[in-house]
């Protein structure tokens, strides 16, 4: 078994999934190979580990929601001539199950253990729950 580490991250002006999904169709049409992306300043050190299946869990007002495999790491040059890293993700988003977490900057590692489980498509319904309502389920340990 591959042995992979995930990334955590806010997703910041996002209110939901589905604004998240939203904004990236709108950045991947502006790309060469119409994949989304997300540009960090930092290149994570364990970048092999991420390459062996590791997803990007996005923390969507004060919790985590869903998650996006990531394909690759590009490097990109900025106007200012910095070397940044481009985490390419699968446009496919899973949503998860809720877990809160408290506001950080950048990205931190996820361990797969520490990592939300996937909502099952049985599941799907709880999608519709209003943010608040799944982030007040999961302070309490319902979700």
């Amino acid at each position: 078994m591959d042995k992979f580490i995930n990334l955590v991250k806010l997703s910041v002006g996002s209110e939901n999934v589905d604004s998240m999904s939203t904004w990236q169709a709108t950045r991947r049409a502006q790309t060469d190979d119409g994949l989304p992306r997300h540009v960090t300043r930092m290149w994570p050190k364990r970048e092999a580990e991420i390459l062996q299946g590791g997803s990007i869990y996005w923390v969507i007002k004060g919790a985590i929601q869903c998650r996006q495999t990531i394909l690759r790491l590009d490097e990109v040059i900025g106007a200012d001539g910095i070397r940044r890293c481009a985490i390419v993700l699968d446009p496919t988003v899973h949503r998860t199950e809720t877990a809160l977490r408290r506001p950080f900057q950048g990205w931190r590692y996820l361990k797969p253990e520490d990592s939300p489980a996937d909502l099952r498509d049985q599941n799907a319904s709880d999608t519709d729950l209003p943010p608040e309502l799944a982030t007040a389920l999961a302070e309490i340990g319902v979700r």
